[in-house]
Parts: C-alpha cells; sequence; structure tokens
C-alpha cells in the first residue's frame, strides 16, 4: 500500500506568516540578517542575496536600515569577498543590538550564532531560513527544508514571495550559493529542480565562467603548498567506520601561518581527503585559535556523519557536518572515531550498504 507523498516544506502557512510579519514591519524598521560563524558560499550568498533584495523593495516594506554580519571576524574569505551586496556587512559589534527583525541564514542551531542569538530571541520578527536536516527550528518563523540542495533555495522562495524581481546582482549571489553547497552540482543533492533553479539565475546573465573559475579553480600558491602538508600526513584507517574506512588529517596555526594563509584558505581541503578510494568517511581537522579546531566531515554515503557532529555540538546534512571542538587534535579525532558505526551497525539494503 503506497502512502501519500509528504507536503513540500516550509509549509505555506510559514511562508505565509514570513511575508505577512516582513509586509507588517513599522515605519523605519530595523533589520539584521545573520549567518553562521566562519560563513561559507552558502551562509553569505544567501544572506546577500535577500540583502539586496530587502534593499530593493526597502521603501514597500518600511525598512529604514539593513544590514548583515556573523559571528566573529566579518571579513569574507576569498572567493567570496567580491560578492555583490558585501558593502551590506559590518561587524558583529557594530550590529543593531535590538533590530524589528532578523533573518538568519545557513544556521542548524541557535549555538553557532554565538553572541548574535540575543538579539534573534528578542527581536519581534526572527525569521529562520536553513536547509539543515538537524535544525530543531529555533526561530519564530521557520523556512527549513531538510531536503533543499541550499539555504539559497528558501532565500529565492522568500523573495519571489514578496514580489522581488531578480537581478543580475541577486543572481550571482544565489548562485554562488547553491554552486558551493552542491559542489558545483556534482553531490547527490542535485535535482532537475536544482538544475532548472541555476538555469533561472544564469539567464540573468551572470558570468558563470567567471563564476566557477574564481570559486573552484583559483587559489594561492601557499595554499597549494599548504594542501600538501596536510595531504602528506593523511591517515587512512581501513577498519574505521565499521569496516567501511575512516580517513583524516589536520593543520596546525604554525603551519597556516609558515604559508602565510589564514584559516578560510583550507575549507575546500575536505574534498581532496574525501576523495580518499578506500575510506567512506573523511575528518579535516583545522586551526581557529591555539587549542581550538573547526571540524569538517564527509561521508560518500555510507555514513550519517551529521549524527556524529550533532553529537558532538555541530550540525549539518547527512553526508557533510561539522562542530567545533577543543583540546588535543588526537583527541578531537578520538571523538569522531568513537561514534562512527561498528561493523554490527552496518547492514546491506538491496546491494546498497548503509549504516545507522
Amino acid at each position: 500500500m503506497s502512502s501519500a507523498a509528504a507536503a513540500p516544506l516550509p509549509a505555506e502557512a510559514e511562508w505565509a506568516a514570513a511575508v505577512a510579519a516582513l509586509r507588517g514591519l513599522p515605519a523605519g524598521a530595523r533589520v539584521l540578517l545573520a549567518c553562521h560563524v566562519n560563513p561559507d558560499g552558502d551562509a553569505l550568498g544567501s544572506m546577500l542575496g535577500v540583502g539586496l533584495g530587502l534593499r530593493a523593495v526597502a521603501a514597500e516594506l518600511g525598512i529604514g536600515h539593513l544590514a548583515a554580519t556573523c559571528p566573529g571576524t566579518m571579513r569574507p574569505p576569498a572567493p567570496f569577498d567580491s560578492l555583490p551586496g558585501a558593502e551590506l556587512l559590518v561587524a558583529e559589534e557594530d550590529a543593531d543590538p535590538a533590530p524589528d527583525a532578523m533573518l538568519v541564514f545557513d544556521v542548524a542551531s541557535i549555538e553557532r550564532l554565538g553572541g548574535l542569538a540575543d538579539r534573534l530571541q528578542t527581536a519581534p520578527v526572527g525569521i529562520v531560513l536553513d536547509h539543515h536536516a538537524s535544525n530543531p527550528g529555533f526561530g519564530r518563523i521557520n523556512l527549513v527544508d531538510p531536503a533543499a540542495a541550499a539555504t539559497s533555495v528558501l532565500s529565492d522562495g522568500l523573495l519571489r514571495r514578496l514580489g522581488v524581481p531578480l537581478t543580475p546582482d541577486i543572481a550571482e549571489c544565489l548562485y554562488v550559493a547553491l554552486a558551493t553547497d552542491t559542489g558545483s552540482f556534482k553531490f547527490a543533492s542535485t535535482t532537475p529542480a536544482v538544475h532548472e533553479f541555476a538555469a533561472r539565475l544564469i539567464a540573468t546573465g551572470i558570468p558563470v565562467g567567471e563564476i566557477s573559475r574564481r570559486l573552484f579553480d583559483t587559489r594561492p600558491v601557499g595554499a597549494l603548498r599548504l594542501f600538501g602538508v596536510a595531504l602528506a600526513r593523511v591517515v587512512l584507517e581501513r577498519a574505521g567506520a565499521g569496516g567501511l574506512g575512516f580517513a583524516w588529517t589536520y593543520l596546525t596555526l604554525d603551519e597556516l601561518a609558515a604559508h602565510d594563509q589564514p584559516p578560510s584558505a583550507v575549507e575546500a581541503l575536505i574534498d581532496s581527503v574525501r576523495s580518499v578510494a578506500e575510506a567512506d568517511v573523511a575528518c579535516l581537522v583545522k586551526p581557529v585559535r591555539p587549542g581550538e579546531w573547526s571540524v569538517s566531515l564527509r561521508s560518500k554515503g555510507a555514513v550519517d556523519v551529521s549524527a556524529v557532529a550533532v553529537a558532538l555540538g555541530g550540525g549539518g546534512h547527512r553526508f557533510a557536518a561539522g562542530f567545533s571542538a577543543t583540546g588535543p587534535v588526537e583527541d578531537v579525532v578520538d571523538a569522531v572515531r568513537a561514534l562512527l558505526p561498528a561493523p554490527a551497525d552496518i547492514r546491506v539494503n538491496s546491494g546498497r550498504i548503509s549504516g545507522p
């Protein structure tokens, strides 16, 4: 017996509530946009795309002040530092302490907002746009769809419902978000709808070739050499992850300094670790400050790494997740290893290996 298809997310009532809340803002409203700490392409692109859209209809919505921020240092890393709308960005300490409305992008849990979390909790209008399955729904209004390939899909949905015209600048922001979170359209989340969305964005005339080179094919020589350091020390544990294989590596602050690279320069390194043929699970431990790490996890499809990340205070998707940690790097890797499935947890269904 077949069951009825699940209703699409977010529910239309949530969309309607978000639109009504923004259309009901007081005259001269102060609106703050925020994304997660150490923002990636989806976080920044989704946030700035909506920021440009709201600025275009600010008079209609009664918006008097509009700004965007994130916890920590508000200095977008290359290749996101040339995104349209960057002039909207302000440092966390300069962000409005009591906005009339706050919109949050690509944030799986409220903890990822750091010191900005209190603003979301006290703002009369608080809207969360996200696509992480681990998101518990911490906003007053939650536009969350775990099936969406990127948060930019939700951003586009909100802008369309607000009647915002799709300009090339908005399209470039949303395209960068979509392209980065689908791994240049090669991840399993790349559905026909994703290509249709990308086609609509490209139709505005954005320079796709230039954007793609900037995102995926441009890297300082210092970063390449740093990649070499990390890849030379990759550890392959063939028996890890229930016999599916576990590959991991790390970098230190001294190594970043020796190659004159910021922590953001190694964000893409996890994709190289993930390519290890003998491992389903990949782990990259990246330095943030002395004794503090940002950890990226990836799976090729057999292990739900979001469960590991959530257990360690982070979040993410089934095949791509992360968390923050402190202490010696060996302890960080031990914590990950301990949460990976044991052989008894691995099962075979219709010829496909899967995890719990």
